[in-house]
């Protein structure tokens, strides 16, 4: 993304991430990045992980992800970007697919406002849900807290996307851990936004719970908040991330548990 842009990017957010292999120790990955599109003020970054088993030589696709990166400008005014060089058919390819996500990843957000705006009208119907068996949500509730120190950060001290990434995937798995008594996997992350930035120094305050249950799967709501010394002091929280994952869970013989039903 710096490569284009010529100057310091941040992430403004990743599409939703399926992971079809789980990357082991001893295992060699290999990470390919490339900007497919420029749009007036940022970028989508194609992400294509890939795992080798280096006894079986074998080389298969663990994820592939895209990314939109916005230029971070020196001044007050944004940096517009140069069009993208196509040199191959597949470059073609994505450049035009591009265009189709942006346009998705946008209904997107717009879909869930709508959602959230009739939801807020709706009134809660929580103490109206009955079902026999149902867990509560609130023995899933899990919190951590982080100190973003120099080796989170990348050399404009910005806490690296993938940290946080990781941190919530730590809360999350612990959160839909309550639900099983094995193991979660995880299988997407969907809707990893960034709507602010953090940055050394910075306290991340990590709240997860289970949103629901679907036989097989879980979705674990995650939300992460930032302060600094002083926002701490006054419990004056950041927004900065938020995300879906999605885990399941297999027995000894890699047969899929089922996960109970759950009280909001």
């Amino acid at each position: 993304a710096e490569k284009h842009a010529g100057v310091s990017c941040v992430t403004a957010s990743m599409d939703d991430i399926q992971f079809e292999e789980a990357a082991r120790v001893g295992q060699i990955i290999t990470i390919k990045a490339k900007v497919n599109r420029a749009f007036k003020t940022s970028m989508e970054v194609g992400i294509k992980v890939t795992v080798q088993d280096v006894l079986t030589n074998v080389e298969k696709i663990v994820s592939v992800a895209y990314a939109t990166y916005v230029a971070k400008p020196v001044g007050a005014g944004k940096i517009e970007l140069e069009p993208v060089k196509l040199l191959s058919a597949e470059d073609h390819l994505e450049h035009t697919l591009a265009i189709e996500r942006r346009r998705i990843r946008l209904g997107y957000e717009q879909v869930f406002q709508n959602l959230m705006q009739e939801s807020n009208k709706e009134g809660d119907y929580c103490d109206s849900f009955e079902e026999e068996g149902a867990v509560s949500t609130d023995l899933t509730h899990v919190q951590s807290i982080e100190l973003v120190q120099p080796p989170h950060a990348n050399h404009h001290g910005n806490t690296f996307g993938g940290q946080i990434m990781a941190w919530m995937e730590t809360v999350a798995s612990i959160s839909a851990s309550r639900l099983c008594r094995s193991y979660p996997i995880l299988k997407s992350v969907n809707m990893f936004k960034f709507w602010g930035p953090s940055v050394v120094g910075d306290r991340l305050a990590f709240n997860a719970i289970v949103n629901n249950t679907f036989q097989n799967s879980v979705e674990v709501g995650v939300r992460v908040e930032a302060y600094n010394c002083e926002e701490w002091i006054k419990d004056q929280a950041r927004h900065i991330n938020s995300a879906f994952l999605i885990f399941n869970t297999v027995n000894d013989k890699g047969e899929l548990l089922t996960f109970p039903r759950i009280k909001p």
